[in-house]
């Protein structure tokens, strides 16, 4: 799309079909100079060190496909990714970019690796690792691979310590699950991050009092009425907790 801006500013004149004709030529004339080198690579599953991989090509690869990509031709698109991942199976931007596609398609079972794999690769907090961590962690939840999501979920709490919401929605979806443990981990997860937050604390209380765990339960009512103590609510769950714990 950068590509079109430029082309329109230096000829505002020319018709959209000639700017797309002249795009497209200029991504022809990249893909003549690059042919030769992917093909040494084979495919993306072959891992390559030293003088095989090359980072300016997997560049000018990504740049194709997000050209494409702008234009809608997403087919086209992943095409250009995957050769860009076959210069440099490390490149970040191809892996997220790709994975983007496919989950903008839908395809949410070809995106998932590319997630975890750029999720892997990442050494700095950026915004492009909270949304991947949080994304993957909710296709795997949908996808009740739980043993898989809740290591992403945790991981996005402490990403995202001021997203309350996504703290309940997890906990919710793991509880009717059946997976209360996991759900337990989950508030656990968010009192760490938000520690001011009472209603985390009444939320974990009720698991906890779900399963029979009465004095972990009566320690986040007492927790959750210490950071609100204006909140009647709260002051009743300790007084009723504590009086079944006295029976």
């Amino acid at each position: 799309m950068k590509l079109l801006t430029a082309m329109r500013r230096a000829t505002p004149m020319l018709p959209l079909v000639l700017l797309l004709m002249l795009a497209n030529s200029s991504l022809a004339q990249d893909a003549n100079t690059s042919t030769n080198l992917l093909d040494r690579y084979g495919n993306l599953d072959i891992e390559r060190t030293g003088p095989t991989i090359d980072n300016e090509l997997a560049q000018k690869m990504v740049r194709r496909g997000n050209t494409y990509s702008n234009l809608e031709r997403y087919d086209d698109a992943i095409a250009e990714y995957r050769k860009a991942l076959s210069a440099d199976p490390n490149f970040g931007e191809a892996l997220r970019n790709l994975a983007n596609t496919y989950y903008f398609l839908e395809r949410f079972d070809q995106a998932k690796p590319l997630l975890a794999r750029f999720i892997a690769l990442q050494t700095e907090t950026t915004a492009a690792l909270i949304a991947s961590v949080a994304t993957l962690g909710e296709l795997e939840r949908k996808d009740e691979n739980y043993e898989a999501s809740i290591a992403y979920d945790l991981r996005a709490i402490e990403l995202s310590s001021d997203n309350d919401s996504q703290v309940h929605i997890m906990a919710n979806t793991y509880n009717n699950a059946g997976e209360t443990d996991k759900a337990i981990q989950i508030y656990q997860a968010g009192i760490a991050a938000m520690p001011n937050n009472a209603f985390f604390d009444r939320s974990l209380g009720r698991l906890l009092e779900q399963e029979n765990r009465l004095q972990e339960a009566l320690a986040a009512y007492e927790a959750a009425a210490a950071k609100d103590p204006d909140s009647q609510f709260y002051a009743d769950l300790v007084s009723a907790t504590r009086s079944r714990l006295n029976r």
